[in-house]
Formats: C-alpha cells, sequence, structure tokens
C-alpha cells in the first residue's frame, strides 16, 4: 500500500459517509424533478431512482473537483510545486500543471516588478517603482531628444498610472510627420 492509498475498513467508513451524504441529495433532487414528497423518493420507478442517484453523484464529482481545486490552489501557494501535487495525485508535473494551471505561481523577476520600458510614438520611457514607498515614477526621451520625467517629488499609486503618463509625455515629443 502507498502512502496516500487507505485500508478496506477506511473505504468501507468512507462509503458509507458518502452515501449518508448522497441520499438526502439523490432524494431531494428526485422530489424536484417529480414532485413527489422527499420520503416517497424510493417508491417511484427504479430507473428513476437510479438516475436520481447518478445525478446526485454528479453535483457531489463536480464539489470534490471544485474542492481538489481550491486544496491545490492552497497547497501552491504554501510553496508546494507541481511535481508534488502530481506526485500525490498520482500524475506526472505536467498533468499537474494541466489539472489545476492556477494552482503554483510564477513569481515574475524582481525587476520585472520594479520595473519596465516603454517604447511609445518614436520615443523611449522608463518606469521605475521605489522600494521603500512604493510608489512610481517615470524617465523618458522623446522622439524630438526631449528629456522628460515625472515631477519631483510625484509617485504614481502604480505601474500602469506612471505609463500612462511616460505615454502621454511621448506622444507629445513625437516626431511631427509632415
Amino acid at each position: 500500500m502507498t502512502l496516500f492509498e487507505i485500508t478496506p475498513e477506511e473505504q468501507a467508513e468512507l462509503d458509507k459517509a458518502l452515501y449518508d451524504v448522497l441520499n438526502p441529495l439523490a432524494s431531494t433532487l428526485r422530489s424536484r424533478a417529480s414532485g413527489l414528497p422527499e420520503d416517497r423518493m424510493w417508491e417511484a420507478d427504479p430507473v428513476e431512482v437510479t438516475l436520481s442517484v447518478l445525478a446526485a453523484w454528479k453535483v457531489v464529482d463536480a464539489e470534490v473537483k471544485r474542492l481538489t481545486a481550491i486544496a491545490a490552489s492552497t497547497a501552491g501557494s504554501y510553496g508546494a510545486s507541481y511535481e508534488q501535487m502530481g506526485a500525490v495525485w498520482g500524475i506526472t508535473r505536467q498533468g499537474a500543471r494541466k489539472k489545476w494551471p492556477e494552482a503554483v505561481s510564477r513569481p515574475a523577476t524582481t525587476a520585472a516588478r520594479t520595473s519596465g520600458a516603454l517604447e511609445l510614438c518614436g520615443g523611449t520611457a522608463e518606469v521605475t517603482q521605489d522600494p521603500s514607498s512604493g510608489g512610481w515614477r517615470w524617465t523618458g526621451r522623446g522622439a524630438d531628444g526631449t528629456h522628460g520625467a515625472a515631477d519631483a517629488g510625484t509617485w504614481y499609486a502604480t505601474k500602469e498610472e506612471a505609463a500612462a503618463h511616460a505615454g502621454a509625455f511621448l506622444k507629445e515629443h513625437a516626431l511631427s510627420r509632415a
């Protein structure tokens, strides 16, 4: 037996617990579909009853998949790798990545998180983040050779906001096409 297999006794306990949860759900689904009271579900046509049970298993299956994805994301947030998750699930690293694509985040490089280049209208600009305040600034050179930067003491809340101001500067200092 591997680490993640269960004993026959544990299997029997799990089956009982799942059936204890499933039967009321199947009764509710059958009652909803037939209009019969829940306590009369088992008096219906056996095909209809078993289809209600199958429908209930479908609901349980979808919920297990949802909860599994949450568990994978939680494991990933604590540093588990796709290789580790795949080993637990009995699949490859690639299989785990395909099954739970958002579970493990790849941290961007520090440079990518704290700076960025912008080329627009023939000019270039750089946006950078101040490590202590978290604010963003920009500096740039327009296509006409004009240098510019955010006003002294001006810090933008987001990288995108700083890039927008840099973009406006670059547009203002583009070479005119006559």
